[in-house]
């Protein structure tokens, strides 16, 4: 990554943390606008870099598939709260083809998903959450972290906790009538069996199919010269 686009993140994400404190002196009204136009400013440089790059047709339709395929398997998971395989499916797409395809597949898979699960203002904020999970497993894929499995499945586990915490600002900024430490701890407070249930089954997933997943991937890279990581 360039220095120009490193600036850029870096500028989205601090502009996010700055909306975020502003919220706090805001009106009730006003929260989910604001939300909304974070999530945009966050957002904005990934696309934005992404689309810049040349894209076969054959790339698009793999990025298409793997966002299809993580959106899909969200949907029998529904009944047990918490269970989150499409973060898995994000997680090894991000590590074979780097962080802006993670971004990208875990963006688009929340968009798809809730086609069926039901679309609503929570909508951006799980686009960004799945998207920062897919965009930090890419930018860790060439430590010696993510190399091993032992590491994946501490990313795996740390991750399902990043992605709740984000979806945690939703709820705070969006149903709480006292802004304040007490009721914000409380409610990630209320939400940690729901992310250690999503931690136990992004280990799950990856102790399981993440070899096969990883070697499938590789596989296609390879033999199609698909998304090369410059």
């Amino acid at each position: 990554m360039s220095k120009r686009s490193n600036i850029a993140n870096v500028a989205a994400v601090s502009f996010f943390v700055l909306m975020l404190a502003g919220m706090t002196w805001m009106s009730d009204r006003h929260y989910m606008w604001f939300s909304f136009l974070m999530l945009a400013a966050v957002m904005l440089p990934l696309y934005i870099r992404f689309e810049k790059r040349a894209f076969t047709s054959r790339e698009i339709v793999l990025l298409a598939v793997l966002a299809v395929i993580a959106a899909v398997s969200r949907i029998p998971f529904t009944p047990l709260p918490g269970v989150q395989p499409v973060s898995f499916v994000i997680i090894m797409t991000a590590i074979v083809f780097g962080k802006e395809s993670g971004f990208m597949v875990g963006a688009t898979a929340a968009v798809v998903s809730n086609f069926f699960l039901g679309q609503g203002p929570w909508t951006p904020w799980q686009m960004f959450a799945w998207g920062m999970v897919g965009f930090t497993a890419g930018l860790l894929k060439d430590t010696r972290l993510m190399k091993k499995i032992w590491g994946q499945l501490i990313f795996g586990f740390i991750a399902a906790f990043l992605f709740g915490w984000i979806m945690n600002l939703w709820f705070v900024v969006g149903f709480l009538s006292e802004l304040n430490l007490e009721s914000v701890i409380a409610a990630y407070a209320a939400s940690f069996p729901f992310d250690f249930a999503h931690a136990l089954s992004n280990v799950f997933f990856i102790a399981v199919m993440g070899k096969q997943w990883k070697k499938i991937l590789e596989r296609f890279k390879r033999k199609y010269g698909l998304l090369k990581v410059s």
